[in-house]
């Protein structure tokens, strides 16, 4: 038997990995806001989606610049996130406030946080209102990832990496370990 759900529709969909945007702002400062509504859009090509806020400064810095970063940070990090999305890079400089250590971009200008589990540089390739929040397209140019924390098909969870999803509010939750389903034949 089923029952109506008394939260918020979008909290059955959590929790959801976040990513920190990483951009370039007309001041020429870097600055940095964690986003749980992201998902991956294709393939060919390499295409990842993000919701942003139209009042949000990192609106402001895509549009100026047309890049970013998509930062993947690990549970560790749990407080700097939480942080992060807490002030805005309008009225004050992340990267001093929060002392981020930055890496230079192979193929796109905004820097990516050194302490990521991998990074993803993109260029905005599309954007487009929905409700009342924008959807910006990314095509990824380049995916990096730190040393022995990823194979080919994806992060480690058995090898103790944990990537940092997020559920609601100030509630974050980690991932557990990585199984495989046996391929049967139907």
């Amino acid at each position: 038997m089923f029952e109506e759900f008394s939260g918020k529709f979008y909290y059955l969909l959590h929790p959801r990995p976040t990513v920190v945007v990483g951009s370039l702002c007309p001041n020429n400062r870097a600055n940095f806001m964690p986003a749980s509504w992201n998902t991956p859009v294709s393939e060919e090509p390499p295409t990842v989606a993000v919701v942003v806020d139209p009042q949000a400064y990192t609106k402001e810095c895509l549009d100026f610049c047309g890049e970013a970063t998509l930062n993947i940070l690990e549970l560790g990090d749990v407080q700097l996130v939480y942080d992060l999305g807490s002030v805005s890079g309008r009225d004050i400089d992340k990267v001093l406030k929060f002392k981020l250590e930055l890496v230079e971009s192979t193929t796109v200008k905004p820097p990516g946080i050194a302490r990521s589990l991998a990074i993803l540089e993109s260029k905005v390739i599309g954007k487009y209102p929905v409700g009342e929040a924008y959807l910006y397209i990314f095509e990824v140019t380049k995916a990096r990832v730190r040393e022995g924390v990823a194979d080919r098909f994806g992060f480690l969870f058995n090898e103790g990496v944990n990537i940092l999803l997020h559920a609601s509010g100030r509630y974050f939750y980690g991932v557990g370990s990585r199984r495989l389903a046996l391929k049967k034949s139907v």
